[in-house]
């Protein structure tokens, strides 16, 4: 079964990821901000790796000129939900400095190769961000 977006998101909840987790060669992690706007949860999944405890995602948007919905709603309200697996914890989100961005990036690279295309298609800097668990 081939996962995106909400389904991506019903899957992995509904299975404590034993559905979603893993996808196409790399793991995923399911986000949930706060909107900006309308105040309800938005829940999104996301690539991600370990920095020792924390754990990183990009905000790619696969190369577009503007940032994802999900990484404006996490730069309003920082503190987001996270699920890992069947792991669900409370994290707050920051997007990396520039040192660490430099770090990391390969480290994201190398479990989702299409980032540095992504990068080359887009102006922008392209974020990456830490999520540090509370508690």
């Amino acid at each position: 079964m081939v996962l995106y977006g909400k389904e991506h998101v019903e899957r992995y909840q509904a299975t404590d990821g034993e559905e979603g987790h893993d996808w196409r060669g790399t793991t995923t992690l399911i986000l949930t901000t706060t909107g900006r706007r309308s105040g309800r949860p938005r829940s999104t999944p996301l690539i991600y790796q370990r920095d020792g405890k924390d754990y990183v995602v990009v905000a790619s948007k696969g190369g577009a000129p503007d940032d994802p919905l999900w990484y404006k709603n996490l730069s309003a309200t920082p503190e987001v939900g996270v699920q890992v697996k069947g792991d669900r914890f409370s994290a707050r989100a920051r997007t990396a400095t520039e040192a660490e961005k430099t770090r990391l990036w390969p480290l994201m690279a190398s479990a989702w190769p299409e980032y540095d295309a992504y990068q080359a298609a887009t102006d922008r800097s392209i974020p990456v961000v830490v999520l540090e668990r509370l508690g």
